[in-house]
């Protein structure tokens, strides 16, 4: 059977950030959805893939050759059929039938983030792909937004495909050793740990003091202590960094923290505010960016400078249990509104009218 359609595969070489979580999820329910139909997808991947993914009606094809960007450019447009669905922000320039999905505009809006190469290579790339591709997606409104502000396209010819939330329940608290690491943690703060600067994470860390005196530790994961380096080592002894962590430590911290500190000044999505709302933990968010079009009623929202604010909502999540209750409640019906399956069924939909 011919594949009648077929999926840029690079990202399965790359380390699992929140873009390259999209676009496995997407693919894994393209499957899922495949199951059945006399309908048969085609996954291209580089050499630099070591583990082929189990797929049931995506069969995968090693293209061998260079590895990146070359790989993308020249050897993925020979091997794949079209349509192309890329879905990690890059594509090939020579291919019109493809549908591109770039998550954010990081790269202007937070330059410093980045080498100077990604970044050169990102604002030449995407505004060329935009000119050239049949259909480009993104993750939100607002990314939309920002991708014709910088790149020169309609924003209503940008299609919305969201993150999902259904991943997270694939994950498993019970295995998680966090209680044992952790025993004697008092009311926490979880911070997800990244060197990106836009992630603002060494705002929470500046209020490890006064977290403290009302009873709350840091926990930091993600990334090792090392990653902070930038903000002259904060030291207190209610920062706890745990460095790399697993899906089900995740689960785990969750479902016991006070609060997720959310303090990004600029984001595509924001997956993390998801996965917190669809596992019931409340969240205190930067009001900037995407994060109020996610996040919507069910979080508490603050500038990501306003240290006073982000101390107030942490304040009254740690004194009102009706508080924490209501804003579990908001987050976990909140999170419904983001399906990895509504998503793969509208790829599916421009890839068959391509």
């Amino acid at each position: 059977m011919k594949p009648a359609f077929a999926i840029n595969g690079r990202f399965y070489g790359q380390p699992v950030t929140g873009v390259q979580r999209y676009a496995r999820e997407i693919v894994n329910e393209i499957d899922l959805q495949l199951s059945g139909q006399n309908v048969e997808g085609q996954l291209v991947i580089p050499p630099a893939v070591k583990a082929v993914p189990n797929l049931k009606s995506i069969k995968a094809t090693r293209a061998t050759g260079s590895d990146g960007y070359l790989w993308e450019q020249v050897i993925l447009p020979a091997r794949a059929q079209v349509p192309l669905l890329n879905l990690c922000n890059t594509a090939p320039l020579m291919v019109r039938r493809q549908i591109v999905c770039m998550h954010d505009t990081n790269v202007f809006d937070a330059p410093d983030s980045y080498s100077l190469a990604f970044r050169t290579v990102y604002r030449v790339l995407l505004p060329s792909l935009a000119r050239r591709a049949a259909v480009i997606t993104s993750v939100s409104r607002f990314s939309a937004h920002q991708l014709a502000r910088h790149i020169g396209i309609d924003p209503d010819s940008v299609m919305v495909m969201h993150n999902g939330h259904e991943h997270v329940f694939r994950w498993n608290a019970a295995a998680s050793t966090l209680a044992g690491r952790l025993s004697g943690l008092r009311s926490f703060v979880l911070l997800l740990g990244s060197k990106a600067q836009h992630k603002n994470a060494a705002f929470i860390l500046r209020q490890a003091s006064a977290l403290d005196a009302l009873g709350i530790d840091l926990v930091v994961a993600g990334g090792t202590a090392e990653i902070f380096a930038h903000t002259k080592t904060v030291e207190a002894s209610n920062i706890h960094h745990l460095g790399f962590v697993t899906d089900d430590d995740l689960a785990w911290l969750y479902a016991h923290a006070l609060c997720l500190a959310f303090p990004s000044r600029s984001e595509g999505f924001g997956l993390p505010l998801v996965e917190a709302m669809a596992l019931g933990c409340p969240i205190v968010s930067s009001d900037q960016s995407c994060m109020p079009e996610i996040c919507g009623d069910a979080t508490l929202l603050a500038n990501p400078d306003d240290a006073p604010a982000w101390l107030a909502h942490f304040s009254a999540l740690v004194s009102s249990k009706a508080l924490q209750a209501d804003l579990k409640a908001r987050g976990l019906a909140r999170a419904k509104l983001f399906s990895w399956r509504n998503s793969a069924q509208a790829y599916l939909k421009l890839l068959a009218r391509l």
